[in-house]
């Protein structure tokens, strides 16, 4: 067993403290009229259907969990019981990259429905950005971004503090939560009403 006792866990606290700032970053660069125009969407829904891939699926997870704490209708692209997609349905897809090839690919198909899009992403001149009726811009490193990346943090590069899509799926976990806290004040939810749609059978 390798032994840890003389781990200063720097790399820990660096990684959180780094996440804590890009967060901070993030906040102050919100379009706040994408975030209107997403918010006005969610609301307008009949049905609000989330998905992602990896992580960002994770991500996606958590988000329609508390939509249903709010009292909407949200389902998880892909699980067995998530019915099918109509026009009246707004579809919530989270990519760092724009890109993947499974969820734009799901993107196009909700846009042949005739559902709204709404896509999470790093990279609003991509796929899913293009084809999405809104688009919320969340700055990150995505898996894809091996170059740049704020020139590896001026050249310091922490890029083990914050692997692959990280800074992208922790900032996106933060904002989709945000959301949350918005649609509440909106609503008027209050902690009972969350609380009266959370799981019981656990």
């Amino acid at each position: 067993m390798k032994d840890v006792s003389s781990i200063k866990c720097e790399h820990l606290i660096s990684s959180m403290q780094l996440m804590a700032h890009h967060i901070e970053s993030v906040a102050s660069d919100l379009d706040k009229e994408s975030i209107r125009d997403l918010i006005s969407t969610l609301l307008d829904a009949d049905g609000i259907f989330v998905m992602g891939a990896g992580r960002s699926g994770l991500v996606g997870k958590a988000f329609a969990m508390r939509l249903m704490h709010l009292g909407l209708k949200s389902y998880v692209v892909g699980e067995s019981t998530t019915p099918a997609v109509r026009p009246e349905d707004v579809v919530v897809t989270i990519s760092g990259s724009g890109e993947t090839r499974s969820i734009s690919n799901l993107g196009k198909i909700t846009k042949d429905i005739g559902a709204k899009l709404i896509t999470i992403t790093s990279n609003s001149d991509s796929t899913l950005g293009n084809l999405s009726d809104v688009t919320m811009e969340i700055k990150g490193r995505t898996k894809d971004d091996t170059g740049g990346y704020l020139e590896r943090h001026m050249r310091g590069d922490y890029s083990n503090l914050t692997p692959l899509g990280t800074s992208f799926e922790i900032s996106s976990l933060v904002f989709l939560d945000a959301v949350i806290a918005e649609l509440i004040s909106i609503t008027g939810a209050s902690e009972e009403d969350l609380k009266s749609r959370h799981a019981k059978l656990e």
